[in-house]
């Protein structure tokens, strides 16, 4: 006899981080993988939902999700969910007290204001059954500043789509490719980049900066003024998602994040997933989010100092040469990606959760 599939209530509104969320994506890809039935609700009013969801009638849930950047959706997907004794996951991905006060600081952290939307966030994750941390430094945030139970807390690595972000053998380059591709937001330092063009002194290279955001101008004026004629500078407007990865493909080695705010220290972008998911070299800050993993190159990744431009350009100037030099290189940076944060660990960790379910 078949087996009954197990049916899963997706429980989010659109927007911009709605079902095509890189990270939304991967998740439902892997527990599509994993036999589960993907069940989308996209209520019209977030504190209502719960009474909206009557009206769909929907049967035979085993579990609600409730995706990243949804804390609003948790209050009314708990009422449902505890009426028809179905537990729930939660996958905030960030804190929005985090983002409010250490990112954007919006408010001070003694104030009433924060304190307030701490009490919030703090009693939504108590209403999950579980709570999924993208790493373990937030697995630790989310368990001292929310109060959140650690034994509650899952850590599934944000990934990449495989099925986009994949490698492809390239013939070396004499004058490699260095890429940045990013919103130009504080968190990434593309600041740091730019100013790193004054100190590099390694092999002649092409710096390409993609996207656009709120520090793209000063990156491009400040990467404008440090000229250096062993770096050519260009500037290239965002492209379509499902183009991002040939565009990586293209290039021999990645920059991914150099901000020096806590959040940085706690992630681990999207960026870096993507470029080791298609063996490509990475520059990044040594950030606390990363796992215990081998020391700089040759191959993968080249750690920095956050918000060091000089240490960017001397990690930089040991990836070219590593690259230019076949330093062992290729397939380096695929295997710290398979062992780590493939499509395949994620779905091991959410077939042990989903397990607790029956």
């Amino acid at each position: 006899m078949k087996e009954k599939k197990k049916r899963m209530l997706w429980w989010g509104r659109f927007g911009n981080y709605g079902p095509d969320y890189p990270r939304n994506r991967t998740l439902m890809q892997c527990l599509s993988n994993l036999g589960w039935e993907i069940i989308e609700y996209q209520p019209r009013i977030s504190a209502l939902a719960h009474l909206e969801a009557v009206v769909h009638s929907f049967e035979n849930i085993t579990v609600v999700w409730v995706p990243c950047f949804r804390q609003r959706d948790v209050a009314a997907a708990a009422k449902w969910a505890q009426c028809r004794q179905v537990p729930l996951i939660f996958d905030p991905l960030i804190s929005a007290y985090d983002k409010r006060v250490n990112e954007r600081k919006k408010f001070s952290a003694n104030s009433k204001a924060a304190q307030k939307i701490l009490r919030w966030e703090s009693r939504l994750f108590a209403k999950a059954d579980f709570v999924i941390a993208d790493t373990l430094c937030h697995q630790d945030y989310f368990e001292k500043t929310l109060a959140c139970d650690r034994q509650r807390i899952v850590v599934l690595p944000v990934s990449a789509e495989e099925s986009l972000f994949y490698p492809e053998p390239t013939p070396l380059k004499k004058k490699p490719d260095v890429l940045f591709f990013g919103t130009f937001i504080g968190l990434q330092g593309a600041k740091y980049i730019a100013e790193s063009i004054q100190y590099y002194q390694g092999p002649a290279i092409t710096l390409r900066f993609l996207g656009a955001g709120p520090e793209h101008d000063e990156v491009k004026s400040t990467a404008l003024m440090h000229e250096n004629e062993s770096v050519a500078v260009t500037f290239e407007d965002w492209i379509p998602f499902t183009k991002l990865a040939d565009k990586i493909r293209s290039a021999q080695i990645c920059l991914g994040v150099f901000g020096t705010g806590e959040k940085s220290f706690r992630v681990i972008p999207n960026k870096v997933y993507q470029a080791l998911a298609c063996d490509k070299l990475v520059v990044t800050m040594k950030g606390d989010a990363y796992p215990d993993m081998p020391e700089n190159g040759p191959g993968g990744f080249y750690w920095c100092q956050a918000g060091d431009p000089q240490d960017i350009a001397e990690q930089l100037k040991s990836a070219v040469t590593d690259y230019l030099e076949g330093e062992a290189v290729q397939g380096k940076a695929r295997s710290l990606y398979d062992n780590y944060f493939s499509n395949s660990i994620v779905s091991e960790r959410l077939h042990k959760m989903l397990n607790h379910f029956g």
